[in-house]
């Protein structure tokens, strides 16, 4: 079984751990104005009007199996114009008699927002080859140092990451989101990042798939006590408000409406989901698919409706409460 595979299967059996999102509690308004069939979830991002504040984010590519799965998933965002990642194109570098485990993406939704996927360290020609591939409208560029050093076969060198990323930025004719890849990202990170040229970032939180746990898995020497690294998505999103100019996209953790509403609420202009949409995608049929996605959708409008927010800027300016251990943080991060 390809690495890739190695990973789907980790990460559809790895066990749910409790994440951030649960530390943060609205202060509830008892007596909402708003009803649910105005509410308006609509968010503009790239330039294009969603309809919806969610996106489908990087999973998978390169094997039988994953073409299935971007097919479905292709078909999902085109019947709702969700935004959707592809995973990691590089492998279809590498070995272009794999591309065609890419391209439904494409051609299940070939009027909507795609975004194309390579690593920071991929050499700089490919990401216009990604772009290339997919026809995309964005490329993701992931950033994942804790995910190569437990992988035995992962990088070792981060020297040229910078400049290399930056390269990137330079070489492609679309915006460029660097994204982690379920570690986080500190408001120094963001800072250096801007300063390379990039404008959006996904901070990609602890919370969800841990890629230490999943390499842990596959290594003849598995390193102890590393798998809790990194800062959560709730953590990155209070960070992501000490910098200005940047576009921020959440994900990590999360896991149904409610989180999608607290992650909109945190200042996230759109928030991915990758293990909610595998789920679907595994469903029997399309039809079962549609309607898990619909009822999570529609339970985004309820929980605005209920927290008095017609549209989804009105989110930040419900008050929060945040747990002990978030508090801490935030007095200990001067975010307070």
């Amino acid at each position: 079984m390809s690495r890739k595979d190695d990973h789907l299967r980790e990460a559809m059996t790895q066990s749910i751990v409790p994440n951030d999102f649960e530390g943060v509690r609205f202060v509830h308004p008892s007596l909402p104005t708003v009803n649910v069939a105005n509410v308006d979830t609509s968010v503009e991002l790239f330039h294009r009007r969603f309809a919806y504040p969610v996106y489908i984010n990087a999973m998978t590519g390169g094997t039988r199996q994953a073409k299935a799965i971007n097919s479905r998933l292709g078909k999902l965002s085109a019947r709702f114009g969700l935004m959707m990642a592809s995973g990691s194109c590089s492998v279809a570098m590498n070995d272009p008699s794999t591309a065609h485990t890419f391209t439904p993406i494409r051609d299940e939704n070939p009027e909507g927002f795609i975004a194309a996927n390579i690593g920071v360290s991929a050499p700089v020609a490919y990401a216009q080859q990604a772009v290339d591939l997919l026809a995309a409208n964005a490329l993701q560029v992931h950033l994942n140092a804790p995910q190569e050093v437990a992988m035995d076969e992962g990088d070792r060198d981060f020297t040229f990451w910078p400049d290399n990323l930056a390269a990137m930025v330079r070489a492609v004719n679309v915006p460029v989101i660097a994204k982690e890849v379920g570690f986080g990202m500190s408001r120094e990170t963001m800072r250096r990042l801007q300063k390379l040229g990039v404008k959006h970032v996904d901070v990609s939180g602890r919370g969800g798939t841990n890629f230490i746990a999943v390499e842990n898995a596959r290594s003849a020497s598995p390193m102890e006590g590393f798998a809790t690294h990194g800062l959560s998505t709730v953590e990155s999103l209070l960070e992501a408000r000490e910098v200005d100019g940047m576009t921020v996209l959440a994900s990590g953790g999360v896991r149904h409406a409610y989180d999608v509403v607290k992650a909109l609420a945190l200042g996230a202009k759109a928030v991915g989901m990758s293990r909610f949409f595998l789920e679907c995608a595994r469903e029997t049929s399309l039809a079962t698919a549609v309607t898990r996605v619909e009822t999570m959708l529609m339970d985004v409008k309820k929980i605005m409706a209920v927290l008095d927010c017609q549209t989804v800027d009105a989110l930040p300016r419900v008050a929060m409460i945040f747990s002990g251990e978030l508090a801490s943080f935030m007095r200990q991060r001067g975010l307070m």
